[in-house]
């Protein structure tokens, strides 16, 4: 399961429908043009947690019959509600994918007991593989290197999805669990993660960008920090402009420059006004995306 994964961009019409013709677009453009590893699929960039559930689940079919087996596919089921994480969980691993995925449970103060039945029950109820999705930032749930020990003694656990600027809690788990799977969650901090020996990186970037990440990524793991430098500084230019406009229309207006139907944002998130656009346009042809 190494490697570089896109955090899947969802193209919705103006009234938060699915656009098909235009995630199968998306689908070919990171497999033919980004090159990536595999797709995770129903995260924070798909905007998941907007959709309902039968949403979620065309999502996951879609990409399987698009994708087939070229690449890695990764479900992303995590849910406050624990069995609709679960029948998630059924439905794509039926359906083949490599590893489910959950962001571990957020809003209320769940304890560190709750947290870990959540992970266990769904493990039982699909026999699949997890890969825990740490997001402390967007779910205040941090959790120690004891905690992920403690995880880690379900062996179907098989890694983390990091997304987390703390740099010492993330040598210290790649010290400690050799063995398990560390996939770094931020896209401008990727060659320090791989300097700190992470065994991939899931990107929201990564649909456009996904080529530079590459670059990055090898160079790094062959010790050219330097040069690796250079392409992770042009790369946070890039996602700096991104941020400041809004991450997830500007990178669908980005893909809707090549000819995809990327769609729309899903409300109540907004699409990008016309000076908005026109700076894409200008980013697009200024770093070649």
């Amino acid at each position: 399961m190494n490697g570089l994964y896109s955090a899947l961009l969802v193209p919705f019409d103006k009234e938060g429908n699915i656009l098909e013709t235009g995630l199968r677009q998306i689908i070919r453009q990171n497999i033919d043009v980004q090159g990536i590893d595999g797709l995770y699929v129903n995260g924070s960039s798909g905007e998941n947690f907007l959709m309902n559930t039968e949403q979620k689940k065309r999502v996951f079919n879609i990409i399987k019959d698009e994708a087939g087996n070229d690449i890695k596919l990764i479900a992303q089921v995590g849910a406050l509600d624990l069995q609709e994480a679960i029948a998630l969980g059924q439905y794509a691993t039926e359906l083949g994918y490599d590893a489910l995925s959950a962001v571990t449970p957020f809003y209320y103060p769940f304890s560190f007991e709750e947290i870990k039945y959540y992970y266990d029950a769904i493990i039982e109820a699909t026999g699949n593989d997890m890969i825990i999705y740490s997001i402390p930032a967007l779910t205040g749930v941090n959790l120690s290197i004891q905690q992920f020990e403690t995880l880690f003694e379900n062996e179907k656990i098989i890694g983390i999805k990091y997304t987390a600027a703390d740099f010492y809690l993330l040598e210290r788990i790649r010290k400690a669990f050799p063995n398990k799977l560390i996939l770094s969650g931020f896209d401008e901090m990727l060659i320090q993660a791989v300097v700190s020996g992470v065994d991939g990186a899931i990107g929201s970037t990564y649909n456009v960008n996904g080529r530079r990440a590459r670059e990055i990524f090898e160079l790094a793991q062959q010790g050219d920090i330097q040069e690796a430098y250079k392409i992770q500084h042009e790369t946070n230019d890039i996602i700096e402009q991104i941020l400041a406009l809004g991450i997830y229309p500007t990178l669908k207006a980005i893909l809707s420059t090549k000819g995809i139907e990327a769609g729309e944002v899903k409300r109540p998130l907004s699409p990008l006004n016309d000076e908005a656009l026109e700076t894409v346009q200008t980013l697009v042809t200024k770093y070649n995306l």
